[in-house]
């Protein structure tokens, strides 16, 4: 017989998680969104990719994006990196209007963008070169780097040489060596398998407690948003709109075995009914019949 489990609510927190949410309320605001919109043109007309976007992060916090596909989360992240311009409001970075890409900001794709014709160590010391800073302290700073995200046997080997996941550890560092403020991240696990997606958000956990930068994650994933964020960002569609801001109560530090904890499912159960509304999980539609055999698969 199936039970049930009883999960408590996804707004209830611990003692401990309560005052954590206090302290990152008292730290200063790195990044602000208010009344942000984007409108793009095609043949049908104008789209409406976002609407009346507010929302803050503090220094050293990490929140994700999640929202269902369409609803504008890579068009987001592209205007807070200085890549694309909003069409009302706009994007404050320590108070300053974000008008295009900035030191201040580190961005990291689901793509390999890597140079393929640079080592692991000239990929590193690409951004700090571009403003200048070059020689031996240069060279020490991007091995420092490498090795944060533990690939120093690597430094001298070239993209094509690395796994996908060694790819994406050297575009963290690449991202860092440029001392951001705060590291902007596009679904940059997607494209990785189960088990090596699982050992770069430990990865990333383990650099983002080292370091004083604050991260913004855009993920369809609702596991790994639970897992690596303070606060997570529920975009809605059609159209885009900020639904719902929930501040994870699962303790830190994270591990996997946190997974099944009843905060945890608590909040994914919460993530799924604000991203698949129950009247659209019980929608059903008729699918013709292709095959002719005469068993049934049920």
């Amino acid at each position: 017989m199936n039970e049930q489990i009883e999960l408590p609510s996804y707004l209830e927190q611990s003692p401990e998680v309560a005052a954590r949410f206090q302290r990152i309320q008292a730290r200063p605001e790195v990044l602000k969104v208010a009344n942000m919109g984007r409108v793009f043109d095609s043949n049908k007309g104008p789209v409406q990719a976002l609407n009346d976007i507010n929302f803050s992060v503090r220094r050293r916090e990490f929140v994700c994006v999640i929202g269902q596909s369409g609803c504008g989360k890579s068009t987001l992240i592209r205007i807070l990196a200085g890549l694309d311009q909003p069409t009302s409001g706009q994007v404050l970075c320590d108070g300053e209007p974000v008008t295009g890409p900035g030191k201040d900001r580190g961005m990291v794709f689901q793509g390999y963008t890597l140079f393929p014709w640079l080592t692991v160590k000239q990929n590193v010391m690409f951004g700090p070169a571009m403003e200048g800073r070059k020689g031996q302290a240069a060279e020490s700073e991007a091995l420092q780097w490498i090795e944060m995200v533990g690939l120093e046997k690597f430094a001298e080997s070239y993209p094509s040489e690395l796994s996908g996941g060694m790819k994406q550890r050297v575009a963290i560092a690449r991202a860092m060596a440029n001392q951001p403020r705060i590291l902007l991240m596009d679904e940059p696990f997607g494209a990785l398998d189960a088990q090596t997606r699982a050992q770069m958000q430990q990865h990333l956990l383990q650099i983002w407690r080292a370091v004083d930068a604050t991260i913004l994650f855009i993920t369809h994933d609702l596991d790994e948003a639970v897992l690596l964020a303070d606060r997570i960002l529920v975009l809605g569609a059609n159209p885009s709109r900020v639904q719902e801001v929930i501040e994870v109560p699962v303790p830190r530090p994270r591990t996997l075995d946190q997974c099944l904890s009843p905060s945890f499912l608590a909040t994914k159960k919460r993530l799924e009914e604000l991203i698949h509304p129950q009247t659209e999980r019980k929608a059903s539609f008729k699918i013709p019949r292709l095959v002719a055999a005469d068993d049934d698969v049920l």
